[in-house]
C-alpha cells in the first residue's frame, strides 16, 4: 500500500459516515452537471454501494431524479461495486472497460443483475473529457499503479 493510500485510509476511518461519502458523491454529481456522466433513467430511484477496497472505503449513494445523492437509504444497497482506486480510475478514464476488470476479478459487482448490466453499459458508453485520461494516469501512479486490490 502506498503512502497516499495509508494516509487516505487513516483519514477515512476518522470521518463521520456522511463525510466519507461527500468527496466521491460530489465528484459524481459534478461530472453529471458537466454533462459527461449523465445517469440513464434505469438508475433512478436505486441505491448503490461503491467499495474502494485498498482504502477500506464504502460509499453509499443513490440516484434520484437523475442526480447523485449521498446515502443509500436503509438496508442493503441494490448494487455494490468493489475495486481498488487505480482500477476505478482506469474505468473512469475509459482506459479499461467493466468486462475486462470483471473477468480479471478486479471489479466485483453484486446485487441486482439487471441494474448491474445497466451500470456496465452506461459506464462503458459514457463520454469522457480528453483531459481525464492523463489525470487518471497520474492519480493511479500515486496509488501504486494498480493491480489486484
Amino acid at each position: 500500500m502506498s503512502a497516499l493510500q495509508l494516509l487516505l485510509a487513516r483519514v477515512h476511518r476518522r470521518l463521520p459516515g456522511r463525510a466519507r461519502a461527500l468527496p466521491l458523491v460530489s465528484a459524481l454529481e459534478l461530472a453529471r452537471r458537466a454533462g459527461w456522466l449523465e445517469p440513464p433513467e434505469a438508475l433512478d430511484g436505486h441505491t448503490f454501494l461503491l467499495t474502494v477496497t485498498d482504502l477500506g472505503l464504502d460509499v453509499p449513494f443513490r440516484c434520484e431524479n437523475g442526480r447523485f445523492r449521498m446515502g443509500g437509504g436503509s438496508g442493503t444497497p441494490e448494487l455494490t461495486l468493489r475495486a481498488c482506486v487505480p482500477d476505478y480510475l482506469r474505468l473512469l478514464a475509459g482506459q479499461c472497460d467493466t468486462d475486462t476488470l470483471f473477468f480479471q476479478r478486479r471489479l466485483v459487482i453484486s446485487g441486482d443483475t439487471a441494474l448491474g448490466l445497466e451500470v456496465k453499459y452506461w459506464l462503458d458508453a459514457a463520454p469522457r473529457p480528453a483531459w481525464l485520461g492523463s489525470v487518471a494516469r497520474r492519480l493511479a501512479a500515486g496509488f501504486g499503479g494498480g493491480g489486484g486490490g
